[in-house]
């Protein structure tokens, strides 16, 4: 009797344990539950999105207010394109500029939005006007050492 006890114990720690990796990996994955029902779209056109995946956050001053729905290369400009859905609850002017962002010590990008001081808000499916891509490790390496080659030795 005194086995199945402890049996009984194990079983349920080791259920406890694989569902909080299962919580921690959606955490880590992006992967937490967010309601699209009620939101609208919009897109925005980057040079880069680096390490941009979809369902990426998008938050302005911190707060999540969307998620990336999806990230095509636009054949005609030949530059990325991504879809977002914003909660209704958020509106954004016309002016608001789009940023790739990166956050945490896993590198994780995300969209902030910077809102601007149009009275006109942004509606379902209308455009990002202004934007700023990833930021590339590589490209800023080059130009540290592209400006040093060129500095006159001493």
């Amino acid at each position: 009797m005194e086995r199945t006890g402890i049996d009984l114990w194990v079983g349920i720690f080791v259920v406890a344990g694989v569902a909080a990796l299962v919580m921690l990996a959606m955490k880590v994955g992006n992967l937490g539950t967010y309601n699209v029902s009620d939101a609208y779209k919009i897109h925005a056109y980057f040079t880069n999105v680096g390490g941009l995946k979809a369902t990426a956050s998008i938050k302005s001053a911190g707060v999540l207010v969307g998620r990336v729905d999806s990230i095509t290369l636009d054949t005609q400009r030949y530059e990325a394109k991504v879809v977002m859905s914003i909660d209704k609850r958020y509106q954004f002017s016309k002016d608001t500029i789009g940023k790739i962002l990166t956050s945490g010590l896993l590198g994780e990008q995300y969209i902030g939005l910077d809102v601007g001081g149009d009275t006109e808000m942004l509606k379902n499916g209308e455009q990002l006007k202004k934007t700023q891509s990833a930021m590339v490790l590589e490209d800023l390496i080059g130009k540290f050492m592209y400006s040093k080659a060129e500095e006159p030795a001493k």
